[in-house]
């Protein structure tokens, strides 16, 4: 706006000083001149004409062109600061400094749920997504699920609690290198009663945080814990209760695979084997997850019980962390919201009363409320 003032204003002072009344001053003043002198009564204001469109003109003219110039240096001055200052403010956002890549797949829970943790607070990152049959895109790791983030090319963080407990106490705690962080979650191997390889890490759930930071985070007795508590319960048992509701039926079945293959990455033969095959595949499992995790025949009761515990949970706040979101938050609303578009999420808005707080969980992330 202020340049465009300017460029009107030297404008002027060209049209001005290439003017032919200008330009030809003699004849100017001679117009002029009788205009004032054969009435034989002095005008004031056509005097005043007349030197401005005489020789006066071109120091009008110079006038203008002075104050377009001034006016554009003090734009462009400004605009320089302003530069400066949004850079400044830029860098002084915590984890600003960080490149982080995320390998996914956009469908899972784990991987939404760090996604809703980087995009609320303004973390930027780049997004791989995963071909979940060949998984080629993290060929390189011998962690072998996602999600996976890297920061800055070189440090990898696997488990997404892991994920979003570092990049947290990183926020928090600047007296640390994210590489001094993350040896803080020990990964530990072992074998599950089904005779599997599972890797767990320790801490997974806890900020590695002063004394002095722990108690800005949480000012009141209790918060941590029940923080710890839920974002438990998010990855113990509820994402458990998604496979059974998405899958419950066929028709829900393939109404959730045609949704993977096309958030996917599939090729063409690939996808067609997933949304059929992969369907068909996940409605049995889904049977045995049901029996697995001790499931209701209607497993949208579970669904349903699950979801107005959490709300219950909150009572009257806004979020379970108070006025603002905590990782529980972020957690729990990561896993439901893989569930948009498919029946199960309309039935769980229908028949729970979770859905102001979902849509405050929503504005909050889109808005990356958690940058300051």
């Amino acid at each position: 706006m202020a340049a465009a003032c300017v460029r009107s204003i030297s404008k002027v002072g060209w049209s001005i000083l290439e003017s032919p009344v200008v330009r030809r001053s003699g004849t100017g003043s001679y117009l002029v001149s009788r205009r004032m002198y054969g009435t034989g009564g002095p005008w004031p204001r056509p005097r005043l004409l007349s030197c401005l469109r005489a020789g006066g003109g071109r120091v009008l003219g110079c006038a203008f062109l002075l104050g377009g110039g001034l006016g554009l240096y003090q734009t462009v001055r400004c605009a320089l600061q302003r530069s400066s200052l949004l850079a400044e403010e830029h860098s002084q956002v915590p984890g600003r400094d960080l490149k982080l890549t995320l390998y996914q797949y956009k469908t899972c829970p784990f991987c939404s749920k760090v996604r809703a943790f980087l995009d609320y607070h303004g973390l930027p990152y780049e997004i791989v997504e995963v071909n979940p049959v060949m998984r080629k895109e993290i060929k390189w790791s011998a962690y072998r699920k996602v999600p996976i983030l890297m920061v800055d090319g070189d440090v990898q963080l696997n488990d997404s609690s892991v994920i979003i407990s570092s990049i947290k106490t990183y926020l928090i705690n600047k007296e640390k290198s994210i590489s001094e962080v993350i040896r803080c979650y020990p990964e530990m191997k072992s074998v599950n009663d089904r005779g599997k390889d599972v890797t767990e890490y320790n801490n997974k759930y806890w900020l590695m945080l002063s004394e002095d930071d722990n108690a800005l985070v949480y000012p009141e007795k209790g918060m941590q814990k029940e923080e710890r508590k839920w974002r438990q319960w998010a990855d113990d048992w509820l994402v458990h209760l998604i496979s059974p509701n998405v899958y419950r039926t066929t028709g829900e079945a393939l109404a959730s695979f045609d949704y993977i293959v096309r958030e996917g990455k599939f090729g063409p033969f690939e996808g067609f084997f997933a949304k059929y095959v992969g369907a068909a595949a996940m409605f049995i499992i889904s049977k045995r997850l049901k029996s697995r995790h001790n499931l209701q025949d209607d497993v949208r009761q579970d669904l349903y019980k699950a979801v107005d515990e959490w709300v219950a949970a909150i009572g009257k706040k806004k979020f379970m962390g108070g006025d603002d979101p905590n990782l529980a938050d972020l957690a729990v609303f990561g896993v439901l919201r893989v569930m948009e578009g498919l029946q199960a999420f309309n039935d769980m808005m229908e028949n729970t009363k979770v859905k102001h707080w979902y849509r405050r969980m929503e504005r909050a992330t889109l808005n990356h409320e958690g940058r300051n």
